[in-house]
């Protein structure tokens, strides 16, 4: 039987993970190791540490606004493998799991045709829960409509880079080394996850959608498009296009436009208006 690490990252989200912590309690299949990496938040370190089911923390230092998360996601994996970890699954500290959802990836990994792919489940944003909080046997299922989503039992196949999200995705051990990790000169919001998706179908690693992988992302405010991540988008998007050739993220960096915030630029990039060239 595979050994499945499960692994979060954060900074704050206090209440975010405590509910997340009861719902992988239900898991009908429970982690064999259980990994948060948090990014300069040591109160929310000891929080997990208190955790009686046992959870392998990883502190990364630094209360920097712009969170490094390639290499919180990174750090967490190098733990997961030193740990014997065969699957690696990585659920964003606000998603909730269904009972199933461990057990849907580690089946998924195994199998011939699916297990060396990048494995994502569908996501259910959730409204602001009530006073008495989430009834996590009572949540709605109803997927995100901009991504893949099988029905409970089913698994599709798909090769779109663009359609990776790193809300809830697994893959093998043996995928994860062979991918490399994510690109770490990604800092801030915005473009590492898609990077990691064009690195997978670079190196061979297509993707699978997992329909009895899923979870429900909790809700917190959000700011459309991401004004306070402006700078680490144009950042990062400098740096996929770099890389990839072409510039990600269009429809935040359009409506930015439209506010007038940034521009476009000669060759087809974006820079903050008012901005040298270069």
């Amino acid at each position: 039987m595979s050994r499945v690490a499960l692994i979060t990252i954060a900074r704050g989200r206090h209440a975010h993970w405590l509910r997340q912590s009861d719902a992988v309690r239900r898991s009908e299949r429970a982690p064999d190791d259980r990994i948060l990496v948090t990014m300069g938040d040591s109160e929310l370190a000891e929080l997990a540490r208190a955790d009686p089911s046992g959870v392998h923390v990883v502190e990364l230092p630094g209360a920097a606004p712009e969170l490094p998360l390639a290499r919180a996601r990174n750090a967490g994996a190098e733990a997961a493998l030193a740990r014997g970890a065969d699957v690696l699954v990585f659920l964003d500290v606000d998603c909730l799991p269904v009972p199933g959802l461990l057990g849907a990836y580690a089946d998924a990994a195994a199998m011939p045709a699916v297990g060396a792919r990048l494995l994502c489940g569908p996501v259910t944003y959730l409204e602001p829960p009530p006073a008495t909080g989430y009834a996590l046997d009572q949540l709605p299922d109803s997927p995100h409509p901009a991504r893949p989503a099988p029905a409970p039992g089913e698994v599709l196949l798909g090769d779109d880079p663009d359609l990776f999200w790193s809300l809830s995705f697994a893959l093998t051990a043996e995928s994860w080394r062979r991918i490399g990790g994510f690109c770490e000169e990604y800092i801030g919001y915005g473009g590492e996850d898609t990077d990691f998706g064009h690195t997978a179908r670079d190196r061979g690693v297509g993707m699978a959608w997992v329909g009895s992988a899923r979870a429900h992302h909790q809700h917190h405010e959000v700011e459309d498009p991401p004004l306070r991540h402006l700078d680490a988008i144009l950042r990062n998007g400098a740096l996929f296009a770099e890389r990839w050739g072409r510039w990600p993220m269009a429809g935040w960096l359009d409506a930015f436009a439209d506010r007038g915030l940034v521009e476009r630029t000669s060759d087809g990039g974006y820079r903050r208006v008012g901005a040298p060239p270069g």
